[in-house]
């Protein structure tokens, strides 16, 4: 296995399509920030909110299950007591990546989702990690 920085740029400059789950159409909350950042450097992005429609000219999703495949990346911004269940869908879903941001770590759920294929990062903030990683 390669090392996490090498891991993380490998995903970063790999992936394009990252589905945001959490994702606030509140300008304060962190999930709103890395989603503006994310568009602003050329991914395509979607949310996953059953409360809203669209959120940064992007469609949001009712649930996990709803967005358009392939799946890519998956990052999550939810509190970590909701992550087994988040990843009970992935796994069928397949998923390249399930990206946990800082503070939403849940090793049982981990060691599922990498034991089903699914590549993980856990408690990283993705747009700390490209900026620190990727040159552009």
């Amino acid at each position: 296995m390669a090392d996490t920085h090498q891991l993380i740029k490998e995903v970063l400059t790999r992936y394009k399509k990252i589905a945001v789950v959490g994702l606030s159409s509140d300008a304060n909350r962190p999930s709103f920030g890395v989603t503006r950042y994310l568009i602003e450097k050329g991914y395509d992005v979607v949310g996953v909110n059953p409360a809203e429609k669209t959120i940064l000219e992007r469609p949001c999703y009712e649930s996990i299950d709803k967005v358009p495949a392939p799946l890519e990346i998956v990052d999550v911004f939810r509190n970590p007591k909701f992550v087994p269940d988040l990843v009970e869908r992935l796994i069928s879903l397949r998923p390249k990546v399930l990206w946990l941001q800082e503070g939403v770590g849940h090793p049982e759920a981990e060691k599922k989702a990498r034991d089903a294929g699914i590549e993980v990062i856990s408690n990283r903030c993705i747009l700390k990690e490209h900026m620190r990683l990727i040159r552009d």
